[in-house]
């Protein structure tokens, strides 16, 4: 678990998955607890698809996969976060997250990237963390700036177009 002032990071391990993609939301709020769920927490249901069959496979693995992001004050799931896989051979990890729009413009997808990078940084095989956004101008480009993150180029991506890569190295 990760933790900031006002949020827990719960790591989705493979029961939380598996709740998840049944929609077995009284299952997963037993497992964490007894939280409560915020709308519209969750913005992409097959990566938590994809994310219970790899840990079928590579459990060991959890802590650079997906967290759950649990609201302290008011006990509820409020969405997702966590990385895209282990460090690379390179020391690259790359961060992602999402929060329900009833918690957004309150600084909380800042608190949340910042703790997945420090945790990140932590590691001492973590050399870079990056981060990818839609691309155009938005409030992650802002968040990712303010994190310390560089634009360093726009690529492809399959699924979604055109993406932008924001890379922060070690301070």
């Amino acid at each position: 678990m990760i933790q900031t002032e006002r949020l827990f990071l719960i790591p989705a391990d493979l029961p939380k998955l598996e709740a998840i993609v049944d929609e077995n939301y009284a299952k997963l709020s037993e497992l964490l607890g007894g939280v409560d769920m915020a709308d519209h927490w969750m913005h992409f249901p097959e990566a938590m698809i994809w994310m219970r069959d790899y840990l079928r496979e590579y459990e060991a693995d959890i802590r650079w996969w997906n967290y759950l992001i649990i609201h302290k004050q008011d006990v509820r799931l409020i969405g997702t976060c966590g990385y895209k896989g282990a460090p690379s051979l390179q020391g690259e990890v790359e961060i992602g997250y999402e929060i329900a729009e009833a918690y957004q413009n309150q600084g909380i997808a800042t608190e949340t990237a910042q703790a997945l990078v420090s945790f990140a940084f932590n590691d001492p095989s973590v050399v870079c963390v990056t981060a990818t956004t839609l691309a155009e101008k938005n409030a992650s480009n802002h968040l990712l700036e303010k994190l310390g993150f560089e634009f360093v180029g726009e690529e492809i991506d399959l699924e979604d177009g055109k993406i932008w890569l924001w890379k922060r190295g070690r301070n």
